[in-house]
């Protein structure tokens, strides 16, 4: 066995338990995919990264991700996290301001304001395209969305690392109010090869623009409690439809409190249309894992 540092982390959280657990392995040299697979497992959270010495010319580390089932191309919160832990071990340091992660999704630039608990990093996700839009009435929604008071633009299916269906729904409480079919959504899911609903909803009198809920039921069932890269594609289907909340193309989202957390998720269009997600990061645990 090896010791290798390891961390526990609470992601779009500004303060710990309120976001999307992590656990990052550093110094992940020398684990093959079948430990890596194993030890993600063994965590059994969210997703658990592996940090390796960067390959790809100007980037800042190499890293891969895994779910308890099988490896995860690309994730927005495993993203954000793996940064925040490269820069409180030491691993790595921002030039100008800018990170640069390699993955199995290409080389991605996370840009990191400010030091210690109030630092936000945000990563520039992966292009967004619009797979589909569909209608109230298409019959491979219609179960899912039975019963919904749906808001004014149409559902639609987002491509952009994952596939999700956005959709929005008339008011906040109505949002929060939902009890998902998991068996429709997961038909769904299955049926279009995508991660399942998110769905949303505009604030009024809150310090946040969105709200959202990402109802997973592509293999295991549950509603997430932050996630960078849904929230990301549904950036990309507003920015569309010139749709977008907030000012300066600029707006904040809350996620989880219908599962027992409260994250806060910033999110960011520029001037070339790319999407920033990212927010703040708790270090939960800091210790060593021997493996």
């Amino acid at each position: 066995m090896t010791s290798r540092r390891f961390l526990q982390l609470d992601v779009f959280s500004p303060y710990p338990g309120a976001g999307n657990p992590l656990a990052v392995v550093l110094d992940a040299e020398g684990l093959d995919e079948a430990a890596m697979q194993a030890i993600a497992r063994w965590t059994r959270l969210p997703e658990t990264t592996f940090v390796f010495a960067p390959e790809a010319p100007g980037s800042s580390y190499r890293l891969r991700m895994f779910s308890p089932q099988k490896e995860v191309p690309f994730a927005g919160h495993p993203s954000v996290g793996t940064a925040h832990a490269v820069l409180e071990e030491a691993v790595a340091a921002p030039v100008d301001g800018v990170l640069v992660q390699d993955g199995i999704a290409g080389t991605l630039p996370l840009q990191v304001d400010g030091t210690g608990a109030a630092r936000t990093i945000a990563i520039r996700t992966p292009r967004a395209s619009v797979a589909e839009v569909a209608q109230p009435g298409d019959p491979r929604l219609q179960a899912a969305l039975a019963g919904w008071a749906l808001g004014a633009l149409p559902p639609a299916r987002m491509a952009g690392g994952r596939s999700w269906w956005v959709v929005e729904l008339r008011d906040e409480a109505t949002l929060r109010g939902l009890r998902p079919d998991w068996d429709a959504i997961a038909a769904l899911a299955e049926s279009t090869d995508s991660m399942g609903v998110f769905a949303y909803a505009r604030s009024t009198g809150e310090s946040w623009d969105l709200a959202v809920r990402a109802f997973v039921g592509n293999g295991r069932r549950f509603e997430d409690a932050a996630s960078g890269a849904a929230n990301a594609v549904l950036a990309a289907w507003l920015d569309t439809r010139n749709a977008l909340p907030g000012n300066g193309r600029r707006y904040v989202v809350s996620q989880g409190r219908e599962v027992g957390h409260d994250a806060r998720l910033s999110l960011h269009i520029d001037a070339d249309g790319d999407v920033w997600s990212g927010g703040q990061v708790q270090t939960v645990i800091r210790g060593t894992l021997d493996w």
